[in-house]
């Protein structure tokens, strides 16, 4: 159970990376974390490497069921949900061009990087409306950005453009609820996904953090790097 008015936060694909990270600055400033992984294993050591009040939870982003088991827990432990970080993704695929691509990898990723941030969204909705302050972060990327999109990596560019998409509509229908929903780019990151040479996973997330404490009056619907617009 967290401290009376610690607000909660969800962070997905938290096991490592940017999503770890990410669960380590939330838990600092107070949040209690609700940190998931696909494999409960790897969410339960992911959270004893962290200082605060971080609970491991299985969630494979794909499988509705898990949606519904996560929607249970947060109803029952917490009662609302303050904010969601939607971060899971799969297939960086750096090794195909749009001309060519194996299109069923494109539907897996699709399956992890759109239509499972999506759905948990609209699970977990009543107890982010429950919230006093309720955010939703979409970590996406400047690949998907239509402005600067070139070749290569067609799944990523592709499914975080769409995310992108589902960033702007729910932002939308969402504002009368006070949810403020953004899409945050980290930038390149050295992260097993990003590769080596890229930027302190540190400095990533600290823009993830920034869009999961706006203030009410802060941004909604917007593609942010660094608290600053990236072209869409």
């Amino acid at each position: 159970m967290s401290e009376a008015g610690a607000p909660i936060a969800v962070v997905t694909g938290g096991n490592r990376g940017i999503g770890l990270e990410t669960g380590r600055q939330l838990a600092a400033l107070g949040h209690t974390v609700v940190l998931t992984a696909r494999d409960v294993a790897a969410a339960r050591s992911a959270a004893s490497g962290l200082t605060g009040d971080v609970v491991p939870f299985r969630l494979d982003v794909t499988v509705p069921e898990h949606a519904d088991e996560l929607a249970r827990f947060l109803s029952e432990e917490y009662g609302r949900l303050d904010v969601l970080v939607n971060n899971a993704a799969i297939h960086y695929d750096t090794w195909q061009r749009a001309a060519s691509a194996d299109l069923d990898v494109v539907r897996e990723a699709a399956e992890t990087n759109v239509y499972g941030p999506w759905r948990l969204t609209m699970t977990l909705l009543p107890l982010l409306r429950a919230s006093a302050h309720p955010r939703v972060v979409n970590v996406s990327s400047e690949g998907g950005s239509l402005a600067s999109m070139g070749g290569g990596t067609p799944a990523y560019s592709m499914t975080k453009a769409a995310l992108n998409a589902v960033t702007r509509m729910l932002a939308a229908e969402l504002r009368p609820d006070r949810i403020l929903v953004n899409s945050i780019c980290p930038g390149w990151v050295a992260t097993d996904m990003g590769g080596p040479g890229g930027r302190p996973v540190a400095e990533g997330a600290a823009g993830i953090v920034w869009a999961s404490t706006l203030p009410d009056d802060g941004p909604t619907g917007g593609f942010l790097r660094d608290g600053r617009p990236v072209p869409w």
